[in-house]
C-alpha cells in the first residue's frame, strides 16, 4: 500500500503537475508530506492560516519546517473580508447557525484555497474513505469541478491504524492534539475531543445536528 500511494504521488508529479499538497497538518496529511518530501518535491505543499488554529498545529507547522528540507507556502484569509464579517456577525458568530458558520469557512478556507490553486493542474488531499460517510464515494482521482482542475486522494484506502503505523514506522512528527482525543483538527473554537467510540468527525461543529460536515473544501457532488 505504501509504494501504491508513493508511485501515485510520482505519477501526479509528472504527468498532472503543476501540483499542490493542501496540508492542515492532521494525521493523513503528515503521512503525505512525508511521501511528498522523499519522493515527489516538485509537488508543492501549502497550507490556510484561517487565523484560529490551535496552537498545537502551529507548534507543528514550525516544527515540520525544522524537520523537512521542502518550502510550505502559508495562505490567509483576506482581512478586509474577514473584517465585515466579524463586524456583522461578532468573532463567535459561527455558533449561531450552519450558515454563518459556513460563511465563516468561505472566507477563511475556501477563498485561500482558490488562491492557492490558482494555475494549478492538480491538487492532492488526505482524505481517507473511512473518515465519515460523507466521504465513502470519494474517488482517487476525481475532476474537482469547483475549482476546475483535477483531485487525488492518495490515502483514501487507507485505515486509521495503516496511517498511525507509518507515522510510527517513519519516526514522522504529528499534532499533539492526537494524543488529547482530537482525531480530526480544524479551527481551535471549532474543534473539540471525542469520547472512545464516537465517529471521527464528531469533535468538529459539534453544535450542529447535521452528519455531514465539511467545511466547503470538498464540497460534495
Amino acid at each position: 500500500m505504501i509504494q501504491q500511494t508513493i508511485s501515485l504521488l510520482k505519477s501526479i508529479q509528472s504527468e498532472h503537475g503543476p501540483s499542490a499538497f493542501a496540508c492542515s497538518f492532521g494525521l493523513e496529511d503528515m503521512v503525505l508530506l512525508d511521501m511528498i518530501s522523499k519522493h515527489a518535491r516538485k509537488i508543492e505543499i501549502f497550507t490556510l492560516d484561517t487565523g484560529r488554529l490551535p496552537n498545537e498545529t502551529l507548534d507543528l507547522l514550525d516544527r515540520v519546517r525544522d524537520t523537512y528540507p521542502v518550502p510550505i507556502r502559508v495562505y490567509f484569509p483576506d482581512a478586509k473580508l474577514v473584517e465585515e464579517w466579524v463586524e456583522q456577525n461578532g468573532p463567535n458568530g459561527f455558533y449561531r447557525s450552519v450558515s454563518q458558520r459556513k460563511q465563516c469557512c468561505h472566507i477563511r478556507k475556501v477563498l485561500p484555497l482558490g488562491r492557492a490553486l490558482s494555475g494549478k493542474k492538480s491538487w492532492v488531499t488526505g482524505l481517507r474513505r473511512e473518515q465519515s460517510l460523507a466521504r465513502q464515494g470519494l474517488q482517487l482521482q476525481e475532476w474537482d469541478e469547483g475549482n476546475h482542475l483535477q483531485k487525488f486522494s492518495p490515502l483514501l484506502e487507507w485505515s486509521l491504524e495503516d496511517t498511525w503505523a507509518y507515522i510510527r514506522e517513519n519516526n514522522v512528527p504529528y499534532n499533539a492534539l492526537h494524543d488529547k482525543g482530537y482525531p480530526s483538527i480544524g479551527c481551535a473554537p471549532c474543534t473539540r475531543a471525542v469520547e472512545p467510540g464516537q465517529d471521527i468527525r464528531a469533535g468538529r461543529w459539534w453544535w450542529e445536528e447535521t452528519t455531514a460536515k465539511e467545511c466547503g473544501l470538498h464540497a460534495p457532488k
